[in-house]
């Protein structure tokens, strides 16, 4: 502590599973319409953020992400100086466990994260909707991720926000194959798919199952699995696989590659997450919901 204000603060930066994604067009913008609901769960990244006088500086261990302007983390907290406009600086530390290029939003909760921290940090100069405005040019995850809740339906690019009440499963095993899909290659693909119209592949597509889960019966559903499983068929076999493991159901999350399955009991998602781990080392991971 310095002069009564938090010189230091660790944030966590949760990652996300859509239980549901549906695209209804493309815009003149050249983003995508969509609907989607979306669950914050406990697998995270962490960030520590240390107050400086002026400057950004971002350290990654372990990893090969960028630490300028081609880090999220970076041009997020570029945003809140800029908006802030009092002066200031930070240090970051971003320690990854969230898999990069996942489906999982892991570098919008980060960027999230850091708009959250620095507010905290600076002593709350913008409300929940300021900081939710300062979020949506950096992407399209990102107002979720800023936002209270820890599940949503939102529309839009997806930065329409509309908190709900739920979670879908006590256990959740996601299972990344460890090769990294491009988030702009999927969509430019399905709009190639079906030919600028997304009714085409009609909304009956899901591969492997045809699940509900939840309170109230939740369809569970991805659209873009046409494109990415398409080029990587061995997703819908661990989609499978999660399935005969005892999932209620499986799902690829966001543009993937990550594949979630939804468990009830804990005994077969342990047993699920052994036998993947075997095939996929330091690429799957037990969560759970991230509760309120």
């Amino acid at each position: 502590m310095k002069n009564g204000c938090a010189m230091e603060l660790v944030c966590e930066a949760p990652a996300k599973i859509n239980l549901y994604l549906a695209i209804k067009g493309k815009r003149v913008d050249g983003f995508h319409d969509l609907e989607t609901r979306m669950v914050k769960i406990t697998l995270a990244d962490r960030l520590h953020l240390a107050k400086r006088d002026s400057g950004i500086t971002v350290h990654c261990p372990g990893s090969d992400l960028p630490t300028g302007e081609g880090n999220l983390v970076y041009r997020a907290a570029r945003s809140f100086f800029a908006a802030f406009g009092a002066g200031g600086g930070v240090h970051i530390v971003l320690d990854k466990k969230v898999p990069v290029a996942a489906g999982l939003g892991g570098g919008s909760s980060d960027a999230a994260a850091v708009l959250r921290g620095l507010n905290t940090l600076y002593g709350l100069p913008f409300s929940s909707g300021q900081l939710i405005d300062l979020a949506r040019p950096l992407g399209a995850d990102v107002p979720f991720f800023v936002d209270e809740c820890t599940a949503a339906w939102a529309t839009g690019i997806g930065d329409e926000i509309h908190a709900e009440d739920i979670s879908p499963a006590d256990w959740i095993v996601l299972v990344n194959p460890g090769f990294p899909v491009s988030t702009k290659w999927v969509y430019e693909n399905f709009t190639l798919t079906t030919g600028g119209n997304p009714y085409i592949l009609g909304r009956d597509f899901v591969h492997g199952n045809n699940a509900c889960v939840g309170p109230g019966n939740l369809p569970l559903y991805n659209e873009l699995e046409a494109v990415t499983i398409g080029k990587y068929p061995e997703l819908g076999r661990i989609k499978d696989e999660l399935l005969a493991d005892g999932a209620h159901g499986a799902l690829m999350s966001g543009s993937g590659p990550t594949v979630f399955g939804l468990f009830e009991d804990e005994a077969q998602a342990q047993k699920s997450v052994a036998r993947f781990a075997r095939r996929f080392p330091r690429n799957v991971f037990l969560a759970r919901p991230l509760s309120t």
